[in-house]
């Protein structure tokens, strides 16, 4: 058996996503020091190299040019005198401003070490930073770390660093318990505390972690733009959703952030269950223009033992962010990158179809790779949508409430579930009809994953799921009454792994 053959094989265990991100081997959490450079996306990641479960943190290491296809690189950051690597970001330094680039534009990373304070068993976190002169394939860590740390503060991690262009200056936003703080610096080494953010506002259900600070255009028009603040939110066991990841839209003067909404106004970016730690690219061309995310596909209420054997853990698709004016006011929108377009393999479409109860039109359809777009008209029905990975035994329902106006999918009989007793159940969010009645679905379904944008990605919804690899069957629904369904597209996706 041939090299090709043997990683081709390594792609194939029980569960594996393909076509999402996922590590060769061994644990994988938070997405870390997500660049653009010379043509390439790099993502780094919480990686334990030893292991998959938790454990010391290394920054495991790969490339794309098409933010599809993934090649696995060596370890970029490993654990030394300051710690463990925790999370961060990493810029493309244009102009040199650290100057560990004689003068030519270089990637530097910010990052979290981790360690205890001395003769203590008390966490210290510290932040610190480390340049590549070559596009990522190698990192010195700065002989001056760590270049800011507080010993007032125990949970001050996961610093995001942009170039705010209006002050001439870096600015880093940092997790500092239950707040934030936001710092200034000339060029990346020396910081000043500009402000902090979040006392009172927003969800306080677990340690702020993981967060994020960008601009973007509101309905598209450059004229009218927001600053958005991504804050993911460590589990408590007091709460069943465990973590997750919320968000705020305000404006920002290049040192303090102000919230466009009420203290008690809590907006969350998904509403499954496995979407945390999410961030997004710096240092995409203008030319491109898009703010692309990416978040860890799990929870840490039960993480550490999801049902995989060899690797453990995946990230979300890809998606392009924007803010759209609704009813309620300006919310974000995310809409899964077009680039995704390219694995499709096989494809079928219909037109103005009337669905009836206990008759299923794509009873003759299988897979579990699967792309799913549907725009449905509602008719009698009180519930529609689709039933995924489904078996005689086991099926996980995408649907939607026509009474209660909700988007949900019900993992409650999806497959392996008895690893963690909060992983069963119904997760779901408010969706309204758009103009004459009509809901749209786009769903990505994957060997342990269904991801499900309602209204071209109004509401999101993301969930593991754990079938049996021959659970691959289909079927359109309905309850209730008929529902007309205007357009319907089903592709299958080809795995990005091998050739």
């Amino acid at each position: 058996m041939n090299n090709t053959e043997i990683k081709q094989l390594s792609y194939t265990e029980k569960y594996r996503p393909q076509f999402h991100f996922s590590p060769e081997a061994n644990w994988m959490n938070d997405p870390n020091g997500m660049v653009y450079f010379e043509g390439e996306y790099h993502l780094f990641y919480q990686y334990h190299p030893k292991g998959t479960t938790w454990g010391p943190m290394h920054w495991g290491h790969a490339i794309s040019t098409d933010l599809v296809h993934w090649e696995h690189l060596p370890i970029a950051l490993k654990p030394d005198e300051h710690g463990m690597i925790f999370s961060g970001s990493a810029v493309v330094d244009w102009n040199d401003t650290s100057g560990f680039f004689n003068g030519q534009p270089g990637l530097v990373a910010m990052f979290t070490h981790a360690d205890t304070y001395p003769d203590s068993e008390r966490p210290r976190q510290r932040q610190s930073i480390a340049y590549s002169n070559d596009n990522g394939r190698t990192w010195v860590t700065y002989e001056g770390n760590p270049v800011i740390s507080d010993e007032s503060i125990t949970d001050f991690r996961d610093p995001k660093v942009f170039w705010h262009k209006e002050t001439n200056k870096w600015v880093m936003i940092l997790a500092s318990g239950q707040t934030v703080r936001l710092y200034t610096s000339k060029n990346l080494k020396d910081w000043e505390f500009a402000s902090e953010f979040g006392d009172g506002y927003g969800s306080h259900e677990g340690v702020w972690e993981c967060p994020d600070l960008f601009e973007l255009p509101v309905d598209e028009d450059s004229n009218q733009k927001k600053w958005v603040l991504f804050l993911s939110i460590g589990d408590d066991p007091r709460y069943e959703e465990g973590s997750r990841t919320q968000y705020f839209i305000g404006e920002f003067d290049g040192e303090t952030f102000t919230n466009d909404h009420t203290p008690e106004t809590t907006l969350w970016i998904d509403k499954g269950r496995d979407n945390y730690a999410g961030v997004s690219w710096s240092d995409i061309p203008h030319e491109d223009g898009r703010r692309i995310y990416l978040g860890w596909m799990s929870n840490w209420r039960y993480a550490n033992v999801t049902p995989t054997k060899e690797w453990r853990s995946a990230m979300t698709i890809p998606r392009v962010l924007s803010l759209r004016t609704m009813e309620e006011g300006i919310r974000l929108v995310q809409k899964p990158i077009q680039e995704l377009q390219n694995i499709r393999e096989k494809s079928i479409q219909m037109t103005n179809q009337t669905i009836i109860p206990s008759e299923n039109i794509v009873s003759n359809i299988q897979g579990n790779t699967l792309e799913i777009i549907a725009e449905f008209e509602i008719g009698e029905a009180s519930e529609f949508g689709f039933k995924v990975c489904k078996s005689k035994q086991e099926e996980t329902v995408i649907g939607y409430d026509v009474i209660q106006q909700r988007l949900f999918i019900d993992r409650t009989n999806s497959g392996k579930s008895d690893f963690n007793e909060s992983f069963v159940g119904k997760h779901e969010g408010d969706l309204a009809p758009y103009h004459n009645q009509k809901v749209k679905l786009h769903l990505f379904v994957d060997w342990s994953s269904v991801e499900v944008f309602g209204n071209n990605g109004e509401l999101v919804l993301t969930d593991l799921i754990f079938p049996d690899q021959n659970s691959k069957d289909l079927e359109l629904y309905t309850v209730g009454g008929d529902v007309k369904v205007k357009t319907l597209e089903i592709h299958t996706l080809k795995s990005i792994w091998g050739k």
